[in-house]
């Protein structure tokens, strides 16, 4: 399976709306509009995840910069984290196809989260 696709993630490339996002296949918790940042990359990007379970990250074969990011729930495949990448010296970049959803913050965003 491929982690990231050139056309699907664009669609929130651009988006910047408060809310969260969350995984496409079984609707997990997994970022926050305010982790979310601009970028040259296509594909959205975050710097943190909501819960500390949202994600499970493995070794990127060939590539060790890269760590495969999959669901912390159900396993989907989501896309990647390029280690020392991010906004901020240090700061890991979390890249992502189309396997994400967005829940806006007036759609039943969990309050709880801080959003």
């Amino acid at each position: 399976m491929s982690f990231c696709s050139f056309f699907g993630g664009e669609v929130f490339q651009n988006h910047f709306e408060p809310g969260i996002y969350v995984c496409a296949k079984c609707g997990y918790e997994l970022f926050s509009s305010h982790s979310k940042y601009a970028h040259s990359s296509p594909w959205p990007a975050f710097t943190e995840t909501i819960h500390a379970d949202s994600v499970v990250k493995r070794p990127e074969h060939n590539r060790p910069e890269a760590l495969k990011v999959s669901c912390g729930k159900c396993g989907s495949g989501l896309g990647h984290e390029f280690l020392n990448d991010g906004p901020k010296r240090g700061q890991s970049r979390f890249i992502f196809s189309s396997s994400l959803k967005f829940i806006p913050k007036d759609k039943g965003a969990p309050s709880s989260q801080g959003h």
